[in-house]
């Protein structure tokens, strides 16, 4: 009978668990490797801020698991739960409703991280995420819109900064890298828009601490600051980001920073499957031994940013690719000895640097212990990434990529994705407007929590609380707004967009004449 080993996740540590594995294992038919993932595809992740800016091209990023993995069988599914007794994992229905119950011998967990913002106001509904493929797809998308509509708004100086403002949380190499990228965009595109002018662009870098990189020497953090001021981004050190609205990033201390693009990078939190394991966890992450065993258990084990990896020298694995590879090379020994007979070897890697992008050819990395700044980290950077993409193939086209822009500027190409409606979740704090009198009646406001009031002219004429809603009567009417709506405390509403209301209204009689008694209600109030 063939025993089975069960991968969960596609990132760099479960992708390179079987990748080892199917080395080893070579024409074995004893043993069989199942990899689960939600997409059908491997990012390479260090190159995904290069998206942003046009440098390199949305797929050449991501490699098909399939052509990665020639005798891995690949499960494109959701997990749903995995129960360590029976040793099954079982995932979410296909096209056929019914779920799939996976067995296995031995399991993997390599499931990463992902954006949490649980306990920070509206960001789930208002701040851009950058995590995945998807993630900088939806960014890229939106940063051009911005473009195009700051390029012709000329009422509204307001929106107009807004939308010409882009803030990105989080001076780690994640936020450094988004951010260098996403002002190479900006201010190479706007020369390519006759209405915007370059000095209206605004780029800012919020970092809770005093200085960004915190994961490189003070003098590579200072020489990244240095670089990047230079280039016009406006580092904000020692300022925490604590609520964002559809308006402003909101700092703690109740500083609001005006803009219509808002990045976070933080907080990431393990996967919500490993919360739920009853295994040992320390910081949310799964504690593993030496060998990367979890829980004491000789069939599971943990790898990557899910995991709590001890390292030589007393310290843990930082969250990196470099370790997750030779993790994976451990993992996949271990099992193989746990299989076929065989001492355990432990990770005995300790890291040979770190890098990371500053944009414009510039870059700073620490290898082996040399700190290295400038052009020559920069090539420094592409040459190492270059060579560790997987394959030939994907090599020679991001080198063709990056020849190419060199030469040519980026597409300022939008890919609308998202273009019909739906009903959304947004957040605002107080002072802050939901809509304008004189503003078109474009969606229906559902008051979740907080406080609004009603203002006509400067006459507040009604306060609104949970389970309220208000801007019925432009939709139903076709007129413009005819009152102002603020924030008075903190608030959750859902929008429904005009459509979805006229389809509600169409079908849901009783929905058409609880908005007309309430429209009925409101008139004879304001005429009192």
């Amino acid at each position: 009978m063939k025993r089975r080993i069960v991968i969960l996740g596609g990132g760099f540590a479960g992708v390179y668990v079987a990748r080892r594995l199917e080395r080893r294992l070579k024409r074995r038919d004893d043993v069989e490797v199942v990899l689960v993932n939600r997409e059908n595809y491997f990012v390479f992740q260090p190159l995904l801020p290069e998206v942003i800016s046009g440098t390199i091209g949305l797929t050449d990023v991501v490699t098909p698991l399939r052509r990665l993995l020639k005798r891995t069988d690949v499960h494109v599914r959701e997990i749903d739960g995995v129960d360590l007794e029976a040793r099954t994992v079982t995932l979410a229905p296909g096209f056929h409703p019914t779920p799939q119950v996976i067995h296995y011998d031995h399991l993997v967990i390599a499931l990463g991280t992902v954006t949490d913002f649980r306990g920070m106001r509206g960001l789930s509904e208002h701040a851009f995420p950058f995590k995945n493929l998807a993630d900088a797809l939806r960014l890229k998308n939106h940063v051009i819109r911005a473009l195009e509509e700051a390029a012709i708004e000329g009422d509204d100086p307001e929106l107009r900064k807004r939308l010409l403002t882009f803030v990105v949380a989080g001076g780690g190499f994640s936020g450094v890298e988004v951010a260098a990228e996403l002002n190479d965009l900006v201010r190479g595109a706007v020369t390519s828009y006759r209405g915007i002018d370059p000095k209206e662009v605004k780029v800012v870098l919020v970092h809770s601490q005093d200085r960004i990189l915190p994961e490189v020497s003070p003098a590579l953090a200072a020489f990244a600051e240095k670089k990047l001021r230079a280039r016009g981004v406006e580092i904000r050190l020692n300022a925490r980001l604590e609520a964002a609205t559809a308006q402003s990033a909101v700092l703690k201390g109740g500083e609001a920073i005006a803009t219509a693009t808002l990045v976070s990078t933080v907080p990431s939190f393990p996967h919500p499957l490993v919360e739920a394991l009853p295994l040992e966890k320390a910081g949310g992450r799964l504690i593993v031994d030496p060998f990367l065993r979890a829980g004491g258990r000789p069939d599971v084990w943990a790898l990557g940013d899910c995991a709590r990896v001890p390292a030589p020298g007393g310290v843990f694995s930082p969250p990196t690719a470099q370790h997750a590879t030779r993790q994976a090379d451990v993992v996949a020994d271990n099992i193989l000895c746990a299989l076929d007979g065989g001492a355990a070897g432990p990770l005995r890697f300790a890291g040979l640097g770190k890098m990371g992008s500053l944009g414009k050819r510039s870059a700073v990395a620490e290898i082996l212990g040399l700190n290295i700044s400038g052009f020559l980290a920069w090539f420094i950077w592409r040459t190492i990434y270059l060579m560790k993409l997987p394959g030939w193939g994907r090599r020679l086209k991001v080198a063709a990529a990056w020849t190419l822009d060199l030469l040519l500027p980026p597409e300022l190409v939008q890919l609308r994705t998202d273009v019909t409606p739906a009903i959304a979740q947004e957040h605002f704090e107080p002072g802050e407007i939901v809509f304008h009198e004189g503003d078109s009646g474009d969606r229906l406001y559902i008051l979740l929590r907080g406080q609004a009031e009603v203002l006509i002219g400067t006459r507040r004429v009604a306060e609104l609380a949970a389970g309220a809603y208000f801007g019925e009567m432009a939709l139903v009417t076709n007129a413009p707004r005819n009152a102002t709506v603020r924030c008075i405390t903190a608030m959750d509403v859902l929008a429904l967009p005009k459509r979805d209301f006229g389809l509600l209204a169409t079908h849901l009689p009783g929905v058409k004449q609880s908005v007309e008694k309430v429209i009925e209600e409101r008139s004879r109030a304001r005429s009192a």
